[in-house]
């Protein structure tokens, strides 16, 4: 997502380094370059030429002060603007009301019903809700088992009644919800494979009757341009506060992050970034601006880590990694917090500059993790507490026990060692960075 686009505005921006002042000739290159990244990014035509004009208008318009260099000046009036295009500020989805109801909308195929499980799968684990899922999407063959499968899976409660009226479903809904103390309850209606009268005034019929407080459109990020037809259809019958921009991990450009906004004023809330039920993230203007410049993500990421590691664990940690206690069982630990955090390449594509060090191509085989976890087992406890005891014969029933080759135990503990005298070396602040 947005790697390309990215790539080409920053390498138009180091043209602009060892300037001594920003000229309409000497940033012309640089516009040029960057009006074709967003083009080709299927960013809309005339959102690019009011970017292109509105930061050439304020890098002429700057003088370069003693303090930044005229890449520093460009680079920063570029992030203003995708902050701009973005939409400023995050909007926050509605959770204060008991119950607060939201209902999402969008065409067939968009992944609509997946999004209700995974935004009621955000909405109890970060806001500690209660959610019940309603399915009224009564038309699509499977549509309320994929609802129902989704809902045992993550044991979310599913409210169904088969092929009846979605307005009689949802008025069943409401009182079960209060009988069974559901805070938030979220509406899956039915999608098209187009805009049409029957879906429209399907639509209007729920909105006038449950009077959500949230209307979210999940949008394919893969539609391009023809996403803002579909929005701009959607919203002049239905009082949208906000859109879900889905398959954003695919192979998309993500010219319609740029575009929806700024042509439809609509709140982009979150991003669908896999297809796990924990692959929604909220939508941040600033962070993503950041992410397009390879300025990396560093909230983002402490977001996720501090959702699945322990303050006072990490604590312990910290002065086990000082004293040099460090141990197997403390890294199994580590290991299995890691891989709650879902796929590892896409933390790694958050650190500031990952593009230029390559890490967005970094491919991690989850396999590896469950071989060190399956060596680590078939350790016992104290062998995990004191590896140095680990000899030929003690490594030979582990490498029967874990199915994994003597060489790959071997490699686990040396890396491990080297692992530890790292850590100790960082907590105590004399880690020599190698640059």
């Amino acid at each position: 997502m947005f790697e390309y686009m990215g790539d080409r505005i920053s390498n138009a921006i180091k043209n602009i380094r060892g300037l001594g002042k920003i000229t309409e000739d000497n940033i012309s290159d640089a516009i040029r370059e960057i009006r074709m990244a967003l083009l080709e990014a299927d960013v809309n035509y005339e959102v690019v030429k009011e970017f292109v004009r509105n930061v050439k208008e304020k890098a002429l318009g700057m003088d370069v002060s003693k303090s930044l260099k005229p890449d520093e000046l460009f680079i920063k009036l570029v992030k203003d603007e995708l902050v701009t295009l973005l939409g400023n500020d995050y909007v926050p989805l509605e959770t204060s009301k008991n119950p607060t109801i939201a209902m999402l909308v969008g065409l067939q195929g968009s992944g609509k019903t997946t999004t209700v499980g995974k935004l009621a799968n955000m909405l109890r684990k970060k806001y500690k809700k209660n959610p019940l899922l309603v399915a009224c999407d009564v038309y699509r063959p499977a549509a309320i088992d994929q609802l129902v499968s989704i809902g045992k899976e993550l044991n979310i409660k599913v409210f169904s009644k088969g092929n009846i009226n979605p307005v009689d479903i949802i008025s069943e809904a409401l009182v079960y919800a209060k009988e069974n103390n559901h805070d938030y309850i979220i509406i899956d209606t039915a999608g098209r494979l187009h805009i049409d009268e029957n879906l429209m005034d399907e639509l209007v019929n729920i909105n006038e009757y449950a009077k959500p407080d949230e209307i979210l459109l999940v949008i394919d990020a893969m539609m391009g341009q023809d996403a803002i037809n579909v929005i701009n259809g959607f919203n002049n019958k239905l009082p949208l506060t906000g859109a879900i921009l889905t398959k954003m991990d695919g192979n998309t450009k993500g010219g319609v992050a740029l575009s929806v906004r700024h042509l439809t004023n609509i709140p982009i809330k979150f991003l669908g970034n896999s297809e796990k039920m924990d692959g929604l993230s909220e939508f941040y203007p600033e962070r993503m601006a950041e992410r397009i410049l390879d300025m990396g993500d560093i909230l983002s990421i402490a977001e996720k880590v501090s959702d699945v590691i322990n303050e006072d664990e990490a604590k312990d940690l910290a002065k086990k990694m000082q004293r040099g206690k460090y141990d197997l069982e403390d890294f199994l630990t580590n290991l299995r917090q890691i891989k709650k955090l879902g796929p590892l390449e896409n933390m790694l594509k958050m650190i500031p500059g990952a593009r230029k060090m390559g890490l967005n191509n970094v491919n991690i085989n989850p396999k590896d993790f469950a071989h060190i976890e399956a060596i680590i087992l078939s350790m016992t406890p104290y062998e995990r507490k004191h590896p140095e005891v680990l000899k030929n014969t003690r490594k030979l029933r582990i490498s029967k026990g874990s199915g994994r080759s003597v060489e790959e135990i071997n490699r686990l503990l040396k890396q491990f060692e080297q692992m530890k005298v790292m850590m100790k070396q960082m907590s105590n602040g004399n880690m020599k960075l190698p640059f």
